[in-house]
């Protein structure tokens, strides 16, 4: 990214990447930030309240699932890191020594690795969601012996349940505006 600083049209270039790097790197922190949080308090509700005894949720196949929701969120909080980093890149690409300047080429090592967490995250997240919406289709289209009178709670989707569906996508969200954040910087930077 250290371009010559006698242009004066590489100078004003240098300062847009720069502003395009701070502007998409705080939009997709916040968007990440915030639906990570939330998702993880979903999460977190759903492992203490699917605890419980006799609980609907209380489900062999939904616990895989929601393994794989928290990987996705783990892997989140990585993604949420690199959109902070590119903030600080672009504070990095605005400054007057040359030398403080990252090369281009580290930048474009940074927005491959944020493609790559993102595009893993939301796989691990896509496929807990599965799991997870799989195991609640099974649950509810099971059938009950027509002798049977009395209720069976296990056949419930409760309201936590979707919680968890409602996380999942939100963490998918999440990822994409990731994606969406790395691949338009990295298009910026390689313009010519």
């Amino acid at each position: 990214m250290s371009q010559t600083p006698d242009a004066p049209s590489s100078s004003s270039n240098l300062r847009a990447i720069a502003q395009t790097f701070r502007l998409a790197g705080w939009i997709s922190f916040w968007i990440q930030l915030v639906l990570g949080v939330v998702s993880g308090i979903i999460v977190l509700l759903f492992g203490i309240f699917s605890q419980r005894t006799g609980s609907p949720s209380n489900n062999p196949g939904t616990g895989f699932g929601v393994f794989l929701a928290v990987c996705g969120l783990v892997i989140l909080g990585v993604g949420i890191y690199l959109a902070y980093r590119y903030t600080r890149i672009g504070r990095q690409l605005e400054s007057s020594n040359p030398s403080n300047r990252p090369r281009k080429s580290e930048t474009v090592q940074i927005l491959r690795l944020g493609l790559w967490v993102n595009l893993g995250g939301t796989l691990v997240t896509l496929l807990g969601a599965q799991a997870i919406v799989g195991t609640l289709v099974a649950r509810s289209i099971s059938p009950q012996a027509i002798t049977t009178q009395f209720f069976d709670p296990t056949r419930i989707i409760s309201g936590l349940d979707m919680l968890v569906v409602q996380a999942n996508t939100n963490t998918v969200s999440a990822h994409f505006a990731g994606l969406v954040a790395s691949l338009w910087l990295l298009n910026r930077i390689n313009k010519p």
